[in-house]
């Protein structure tokens, strides 16, 4: 019996034939199957981090609501402790959505927490302890004791302090310094764990906080090096000329911050407001016992976005921001001492 011939096919049991599937159909189909599987990946994904973000804008909103409520001028001191716990609690879930959050999102989130930490910060304040002002004994026995004078004509009162200046009232010192020209200052750990440091109208010093703590403000400071531990929540940079900056922290805000390099890892986009010639680098300060605060500061030390920085005053996503730039690898300070 002959064999049935083969046209362009492979032979069948009982003569049939099975057409020959070109290569090329092959190679589209496989092309074909796996975009669709592409696309079916895809789609799964972006249902998945619609459902992270629609969580994420639930908790974040529950949070800031009850943290608003806790900063009310009418609560406590206890209060205000428990607002500061749920603001490190709301970085904390910023910190941990940013993968799956829109940029935008991400903006809005560290804009609302910069107004909570305003808040929180004034609120501090105004329940910080006040000392008025009082006349020593010897003063106000021999004042008692004086005959009344005669009013004194206009060169008597040359020199003497107004009423309103001896009854002025003086806050309490809070944690950090102030008004200080051309001087070395320090803190060590056991000062600074988690509290709130401010530094305020410094001139050509230099600044060593060794120790973690819970936020930092710098504001009005020039031609000052600033270097400091990791800080458990956010930092202030306002109106600063001709610094430099050396940390770690969740949140970085700078305003209206000119002529100034920041070392920084940062978990959180930075954030620039009205700033000029401002330069980014790889935070590389580093001193005895940085590991320890570290750890106390639960800072991620996996997620560094030093050089992921949104400039509220250049919103075009195509060109890059003249307001900042990364400073020059050779130009980096790596000698701290």
């Amino acid at each position: 019996m002959e064999a049935a011939p083969e046209r362009n096919g492979v032979s069948l049991a009982g003569g049939g034939f099975a057409p020959e599937v070109p290569e090329r159909l092959q190679q589209r189909e496989a092309e074909r199957k796996e975009e669709a599987g592409r696309r079916r990946r895809e789609k799964e994904s972006l249902a998945v981090r619609e459902e992270q973000s629609d969580y994420f804008a639930a908790a974040f909103a529950r949070e800031r609501a009850a943290a608003e409520a806790l900063l009310e001028p009418e609560r406590d001191a206890e209060a205000v402790s428990e607002a500061a716990r749920r603001l490190q609690e709301l970085q904390r879930l910023l910190t941990d959505s940013v993968r799956f959050l829109a940029p935008y999102e991400v903006r809005q989130a560290q804009a609302a927490l910069g107004r909570l930490q305003d808040a929180l910060a004034e609120r501090r304040l105004q329940l910080q302890p006040k000392k008025r002002f009082a006349f020593k004994k010897g003063l106000r026995k021999e004042a008692q004791e004086a005959p009344p004078a005669p009013q004194p004509g206009p060169s008597a009162q040359e020199g003497r302090p107004s009423r309103a200046e001896e009854e002025e009232e003086e806050e309490e010192p809070g944690c950090g310094f102030s008004r200080a020209e051309g001087l070395e200052l320090e803190m060590g750990p056991a000062e600074l764990l988690q509290r709130d440091v401010a530094l305020s109208q410094l001139s050509r010093c230099r600044v060593r906080l060794r120790g973690n703590p819970n936020t930092l403000s710098v504001r009005g400071c020039r031609d000052c090096t600033v270097l400091c531990g990791p800080v458990s929540t956010s930092v202030m940079v306002d109106g600063c000329d001709g610094c430099v900056v050396a940390l770690a922290c969740q949140q970085l805000r700078t305003h209206l911050a000119t002529r100034s390099s920041f070392y920084v890892q940062v978990t959180c986009r930075a954030m620039l407001e009205d700033c000029s010639e401002v330069r980014f680098a790889p935070y590389t300060w580093t001193y005895e016992g940085i590991d320890t605060d570290f750890e106390t500061s639960r800072l991620d030390r996996s997620r560094d976005n030093w050089n992921q920085v949104d400039d509220f005053n250049w919103l075009a996503r195509n060109e890059p921001s003249p307001n900042w730039s990364v400073i020059p690898e050779n130009e980096r300070i790596t000698d701290w001492d």
